[in-house]
């Protein structure tokens, strides 16, 4: 760090213009990533279900309809009139050149259950071109038939009109959010750093962190698919490190010209001390965001590219740029200032004070913090988890309703059944496979080679004119349809029966369908989770080891930050299954779970951003008592240092999330909310309460290691 202040400091100018050029450079290509960016990313391409969809369109050349249609007449979808439309609307459709393929009610040979029970509406099912942005040719459909067809209503539903519509939906409400939470940014961070000009430093990290972080998104585009989402991670996250590094570091170089030193000293001091800190800080959520890479769904994957960079590109902007920009300014840091009492600092003051309140009764605050954090993490007792389906839209959304004409006016969900595959199995061994797959309360209708089954028995035979519908290669297929829903707690009851259900007469046997994509999804998650909770434990306490030279801070520091994350997933709960806050909230679906890849999320970005806080204190308090305090005045003195600066950065990241809540889409009022209530929650309760009172039971015990790692300690870890 002391040859890096020293580059920094010998070539102020060069350091700042430089880093600043390098990432406007850079934007040329990074602001092309918009473009390239995809929607969904949720499947788990391990699963059974990955191979089912790759077979049936290798073999059988069947591709899963992105797209739904419904043609609802004013009269009967079988009168002559009715037919010649719906052939021209297949026509119709045809005509936009991203369209590959057009199946409906009439080119499949009237099949009853294409059409609605009132015998008025009928499917079409839309395949679209592999190569086409799929968000973009719904809403060219969507457009092209607002007002119908002739004098029918035509209704779009399917995966890929739910994309197109939260990715509208989310890029208008981030703007909005934006708008509400800049203003409500600057207000606050006016307060926090006092002057105009130290108010603006955090900004200049985090734009230069998000804009930088574009060009490695638009490269991540070139050899794998990357998550629209993620260009919100990047905004949420480079504001938030911004002022949390930012703060730090400004806080720090005004505390050591308040002491005497000069400019230049001010500023080597402050990277030897916060700069140290802020080293830490983005390796430890760098580690931990680095998890995200366990999980096989390229939404998650997603998020590990984005995080990854956007912290790189913060610590290079905060240890880089912001400190140059401090050697240059110097005290005009201070410049135009509006509020005096965040630019002096008292060595003892109201954080203190409330340090030494609660280490006077520690027991007591330990039992009622844990109490509140035990409370809030039972509200998510047998908790349920599903996924991103139409319901996460605002309920007057066109997807919706074109989606509850599907559950309020057909039978079963013919556009997401269930599709079977299997190898070595006669004719006889199907059927009886059938008939008991046909006995299953949620199973609507069974279709093979051999016939279709209703209720254990055979409905008709199926004409053998096109075998290959149900026969390629090695292959036999089944189709299921179900009346449940594919992306809920009934489709993975339903997968995991189909899945145990007696397979021994054939050689080999794959599950698919919308269903199996859900659990195979969630299965991978499951399977992930273990190996990224020991990736993120065992790297988070070698590098707070390495930190603090202790073995206790490190176990204390994961295990509250478990706690806190406990109590926020119980809040979700609580919110977002039972419905409550609605009116703070603005109204949402409730669907009876919490979206899986979202509450990952979640948990993985406020677990890196409470070690963030962790550190901030860790670092001040380990300062004092390196100075030869006893553990008490230690926590004391520390808190006083960086409460302030832990409160104000909890303050600023949770307007910036929080605003998110205005979104039509209630997984985006979920990160928002999710993630301002655990930096809240960890930045009072955690880091004001329970570890000032931990620490004061803990005592000298606090700093234990034993001698072979207090010995790796002293030649590895990096000390102030």
């Amino acid at each position: 760090m002391k040859r890096l202040a020293n580059l920094v400091l010998n070539h102020s100018k060069l350091v700042l213009f430089g880093f600043i050029g390098l990432v406007l450079a850079s934007s040329i290509l990074g602001f092309q990533a918009f473009g390239l960016l995809k929607g969904g990313g949720y499947d788990n391409p391990n699963g059974d279900s990955t191979k089912v969809t790759n077979v049936l369109a290798d073999e059988f050349g069947v591709d899963q309809a992105e797209v739904v249609a419904i043609l609802d007449f004013p009269r009967s979808a079988d009168d002559p009139l009715s037919e010649t439309m719906g052939a021209a609307f297949a026509d119709a459709l045809k005509k936009n050149s991203a369209v590959d393929a057009v199946d409906s009610y009439y080119s499949k040979g009237h099949a009853p259950s294409l059409k609605s029970t009132d015998g008025t509406a009928v499917y079409f099912f839309i395949n679209l071109d592999d190569k086409v942005v799929q968000a973009k040719v719904v809403d060219e459909l969507q457009a092209e038939f607002s007002s119908g067809f002739n004098d029918a209503s035509v209704y779009f539903a399917g995966m890929a009109a739910v994309t197109s519509e939260l990715n509208s939906i989310i890029k208008d409400d981030i703007t909005l959010a934006e708008l509400i939470a800049v203003p409500l940014m600057i207000v606050l961070m006016l307060f926090v750093f006092g002057s105009l000009v130290a108010a603006g430093l955090p900004l200049m990290v985090g734009g230069l962190a998000i804009v930088g972080s574009f060009f490695f998104i638009w490269l991540s585009t070139q050899f794998t698919d990357t998550s629209v989402f993620g260009i919100n991670l990047i905004t949420g996250m480079g504001l938030g490190l911004g002022v949390d590094y930012a703060l730090l570091m400004v806080n720090r170089f005004r505390e050591e010209r308040q002491s005497g030193s000069d400019v230049r000293e001010a500023v080597e001091r402050t990277m030897l001390t916060a700069g140290r800190t802020v080293l830490f800080s983005g390796f430890t959520v760098a580690v931990v965001l680095g998890s995200m890479f366990i999980f096989p769904q390229y939404f998650l994957r997603s998020m590990g590219y984005a995080g990854l960079v956007v912290v790189v590109l913060a610590l290079g902007a905060s240890l880089l740029a912001l400190p140059a920009a401090l050697h240059l300014l110097g005290d005009r840091v201070n410049k135009f200032t509006v509020y005096k009492g965040a630019i002096k600092h008292t060595d003892d003051g109201i954080w203190a004070d409330i340090a030494r309140s609660v280490m006077n009764k520690p027991i007591r605050v330990v039992l009622v913090s844990l109490l509140a954090l035990g409370s809030l993490m039972a509200l998510g007792n047998g908790v349920q988890f599903g996924q991103v389906d139409d319901r996460v839209l605002p309920r007057d959304n066109r997807v919706v309703l074109a989606t509850n004409v599907i559950r309020d006016r057909f039978e079963g969900r013919e556009a997401s059944p269930v599709e079977i595959l299997m190898t070595g199995a006669t004719d006889a061994e199907i059927e009886a496979y059938a008939k008991e797959l046909s006995l299953d309360d949620n199973v609507e209708q069974v279709r093979t080679g051999v016939g279709t089954f209703l209720d254990g028995e055979l409905l008709y035979p199926h004409n053998q004119a096109d075998p290959t519908d149900y026969q390629a290669g090695d292959y036999d297929r089944i189709v299921a349809i179900h009346n449940v829903e594919s992306r809920g707690t009934e489709g993975l009851e339903l997968t995991k029966r189909l899945r145990t259900m007696d397979l021994s007469a054939f050689d080999r046997v794959w599950i698919g369908g919308s269903a199996a994509v859900y659990t195979d999804s969630l299965l991978g998650i499951e399977q992930g989770l273990p190996f990224a909770i020991a990736w993120i434990v065992l790297a988070t306490l070698i590098l707070l080891f390495l930190f603090t030279g202790s073995f206790i801070l490190p176990l204390k520091a994961v295990l509250l930050n478990f706690l806190s994350l406990g109590a926020t997933i119980g809040f979700l709960s609580w919110v977002f299954i039972g419905g409550h806050l609605q009116f703070f909230l603005g109204d949402f679906q409730t669907t009876g779970t919490i979206d899986t890849s979202s509450l990952v999320l979640i948990a993985v970005l406020t677990f890196g951003l409470s070690m963030d806080y962790e550190l901030f204190l860790l670092s001040r308090i380990k300062e004092q008592h390196d100075a030869g305090l006893d553990t008490t005045e230690s926590v004391a003195m520390g808190l006083q240092k960086s409460g302030r600066i832990i409160t104000a950065a909890a303050l600023v990241l949770g307007v910036s999330f929080i605003s998110f809540i205005i979104s039509g889409v209630s997984i985006m009022k979920m990160m928002g909310l999710g993630i301002a209530f655990a930096v809240l929650l960890d930045a009072t309760v955690i880091r004001a309460l329970l570890v000032p009172a931990l620490m004061r039971l803990f005592g000298k015990a606090n700093w234990w290691a034993p001698k072979w790692a207090k010995a790796i300690y002293r030649r590895a870890g990096l000390e102030h």
